[in-house]
């Protein structure tokens, strides 16, 4: 008897206890369709202080085909996403968010269109945004290209953590050893080759995001830093242009002052170029700072995420039979 593929869903949670069971109807919906494949639903709780867990394990005792992980605490989507990659055991492997804003229906579309080439890697990208209020899509266009101007490690526009991977390419990321994990940029990182399907980003079904202004400001200085070096040499560049433009001024005041002598300084000025080039210094070593502070986490081996227990059915197809 031929052994059906195991695709395995990789499904963040974090307090999102109004969408778990909506969440559970659209999954089941669409992957009873799909009768040529096996699936397990890896749900990673990533320290709810809702009712999320209670409802995840209660799902779990109803379909043994839902894994569920607890983490020790919040460690962010990033960790918990890799903590659901780390434990999926399928051939075929989907990121899903939870919020149904990516919506189940992408399952089969994106298995179709692996079915359909001999890609690695099938994206999903988001032609349409409007469930996004104006500030987020300006901001996460502005954020693309500023990370793909700044990094030779390109990421596709408009794609999030959405896809569809070959089990060749999720043992390839977890070769990855670093702690602080942007996982757009690793996913671009590790290549293989790959197509894209089109979808409509959907509003969210329940509850809130999680991601504030703020929140989304430093993931976005979490990815540029994660894959780029330029904002440093950036800060050489202007150095030695401050240089050269305090060498020329300092010339033609030598010079002024031969001719006509000294006048009374302007303290007004002075100020100016003090505040200025101040500013421009402490810039410079906030940027610093965000580089130096990266190694100095990387360097202490933490782990990414801690487990506290995992909930699964034994009941669970062997299928090494």
């Amino acid at each position: 008897m031929d052994v059906k593929l195991l695709v395995s869903l990789v499904c963040p949670f974090y307090n999102e206890e109004a969408g778990v069971f909506d969440f559970y109807e659209s999954v089941i919906q669409e992957i009873e369709q799909l009768n040529d494949y096996e699936f397990e639903i890896v749900c990673v709780d990533d320290g709810s202080k809702d009712g999320t867990l209670g409802h995840l394990v209660a799902l779990s005792l109803k379909d043994h085909r839902f894994k569920i992980i607890e983490l020790s605490r919040n460690f962010g989507k990033e960790a918990a996403l890799s903590a659901g990659l780390d434990a999926a055991i399928g051939d075929l492997v989907i990121p899903l968010d939870s919020d149904l804003q990516d919506p189940p229906s992408l399952i089969g579309r994106l298995i179709r269109a692996w079915e359909d080439s001999d890609a690695d890697v099938v994206l999903a990208k988001r032609s349409d945004r409007k469930s996004d209020s104006l500030s987020k899509r300006l901001s996460a266009a502005a954020f693309y290209d500023t990370y793909n101007l700044l990094s030779h490690i390109k990421i596709p526009t408009n794609v999030g953590d959405c896809r569809l991977m070959t089990r060749v390419v999720v043992d390839a990321l977890k070769l990855l050893p670093e702690k602080q994990r942007f996982m757009k940029g690793l996913f671009a990182w590790v290549g293989f080759k790959s197509v894209t399907i089109e979808y409509v980003r959907q509003p969210r079904f329940a509850g809130t995001s999680k991601f504030s202004g703020w929140k989304l400001w430093n993931f976005a200085l979490e990815g540029i830093t994660s894959f780029s070096t330029i904002p440093l040499r950036f800060w050489t560049y202007i150095g030695v242009a401050g240089a050269l433009i305090t060498v020329m001024y300092g010339f033609f005041i030598f010079i002024r002052t031969l001719i006509f002598g000294v006048d009374v300084p302007g303290y007004a000025s002075l100020f100016v170029a003090i505040m200025f080039f101040g500013s421009l210094q402490l810039i410079g070593v906030g940027i610093l700072g965000e580089y130096v502070g990266r190694t100095y986490m990387e360097a202490k081996r933490r782990p990414t995420y801690l487990i506290r227990k995992t909930y699964q059915d034994l009941r669970l197809t062997d299928r090494s039979e």
